[in-house]
């Protein structure tokens, strides 16, 4: 499975009451524990939490599916998650699956229990909601995503005009569910054309870890180009507006390096940066 990509969630200081909360839930553990950032591990899959105060809250433009087995195990996953949580789509019988419910819990994440068929070991698998300016361009991202990584694929994709529980104010050549992998990493997709209040932001963002400048670069200039938008310490955001963390492995070498001078020297040049520049951040741990 490929952990060089993963979620990252934002969090206004309750961070590690949420990886407590979710290791609990699905029986995970913390791998990473600091005042700002924490990493749990999920089925084997990595999540980043970050403590980065008030400016951003999480929403269901990104959701999280999980692909479940058996009913009982999606009982055992919805009664915690929807306690103290708001429940977007109660749990029931839908004609996309036998046992299914949407659910936002008690920190804001917003998850899609679903009984159904893995998509290979990763039972965990975010999900894009393309809505307001973005109806419509599922397919579009699907195809900028999985031209820009390696190893990427489209899967299966279902329309609103295939007629699996479809609402009449969708456009049939609009995207109803869609599977997609980028460096062997699944996403699922789809279109919304309902007027939600929300839409895609740096509440919740995806991590890439690169092994070298060149590839830095490379996902760098793909993903900020026509339309999109660089920020500050690696993050982006692209044409659709959903952010990214383009980081080397470098960088997170550096930052853990023993010698606490040194490793602060590279925080205050990172913290300078908009892409990461990899031989500046040993020019700053050198110096």
């Amino acid at each position: 499975m490929n952990n060089n990509i993963f979620p990252c969630l934002w969090y206004d200081g309750d961070a590690k009451e949420s990886a407590d909360f979710y290791c609990q839930v699905f029986g995970g553990t913390i791998t990473t524990d600091t005042l700002v950032v924490l990493n749990i591990e999920l089925f084997g899959q990595k999540l980043m939490l970050l403590n980065g105060g008030p400016q951003f809250k999480k929403n269901a433009s990104v959701s999280f599916m999980v692909l479940c087995e058996t009913e009982e195990e999606v009982e055992k996953y919805w009664s915690p998650l929807s306690e103290n949580g708001l429940v977007l789509m109660e749990l029931g019988e839908y004609p996309w699956s036998k046992k299914y419910g949407w659910v936002r819990d008690r920190f804001g994440v917003t998850w899609q229990v679903y009984l159904g068929e893995k998509q290979g070991e990763q039972k965990i698998i975010p999900t894009l909601m393309f809505i307001h300016k973005n109806n419509g361009k599922a397919m579009e991202a699907m195809e900028l995503y999985t031209e820009v990584f390696p190893n990427s694929k489209i899967g299966d994709v279902l329309k609103y005009g295939d007629g699996v529980g479809n609402e009449s104010h969708e456009i049939p050549e609009n995207v109803q569910h869609a599977h997609f992998e980028i460096d062997d990493y699944s996403f699922f997709c789809m279109d919304n054309s309902y007027d939600h209040e929300f839409d895609f932001n740096e509440g919740i963002s995806i991590v890439v870890m690169t092994d070298n400048q060149e590839q830095t670069d490379h996902l760098w200039n793909s993903l900020t180009k026509d339309g999109g938008r660089e920020s500050m310490c690696g993050w982006l955001k692209d044409k659709f507006g959903m952010s990214w963390q383009i980081v080397p492995k470098k960088l997170i070498q550096l930052m853990n390096d023993p010698h606490q001078e040194k490793a602060q020297k590279v925080v205050q040049a990172m913290m300078k940066m908009q892409k990461i520049v990899i031989s500046d951040l040993e020019e700053a741990y050198n110096s």
